[in-house]
């Protein structure tokens, strides 16, 4: 985006280790969403909620992407809210998961804390709201 006088430049948010970011969360979409929309097709009558929680997080990391690429302060307010969400559901399922097991017949992205994605979903929203804040302050 061109700077003019009525707008300015959009602040880039995948300068240095944000480029990690949006590998990482590119990978998390396409594990996420392949993985729930198998799930969904074949075995959904099976365990309905978590495979609808592993699509509904593959959406938020495919946002969370789209945002950190697109850059700028909206961007970058709109990825802040989305990973503070994520978080919150990471933490929420995971404990879940902990404390009542027969609810999650078959594992989603973020059971267990993401256990079976070596806790990627829970680092990964704590790292991007750091990398977040640090471009406000850049």
């Amino acid at each position: 985006m061109v700077a003019t006088e009525d707008r300015p430049a959009r602040t880039r948010l995948i300068g240095g280790p944000g480029i990690l970011l949006v590998w990482l969360y590119g990978v998390m979409v396409v594990g996420a969403v392949s993985r729930s929309a198998f799930q969904i097709a074949t075995e959904f009558d099976r365990a309905p909620l978590p495979y609808t929680l592993s699509a509904f997080a593959g959406v938020v990391y495919g946002f969370i992407t789209y945002t950190l690429v697109r850059g700028g302060e909206t961007a970058r307010r709109a990825a802040v809210v989305c990973c503070a969400a994520e978080l919150v559901g990471v933490l929420t399922v995971g404990t879940w998961t902990l404390v009542e097991p027969s609810a999650f017949p078959d594992a989603t992205v973020w059971s267990d804390f993401g256990m079976g994605y070596l806790f990627i979903p829970v680092l990964l929203p704590l790292s991007a709201l750091y990398w977040l804040r640090r471009a406000r302050t850049a």
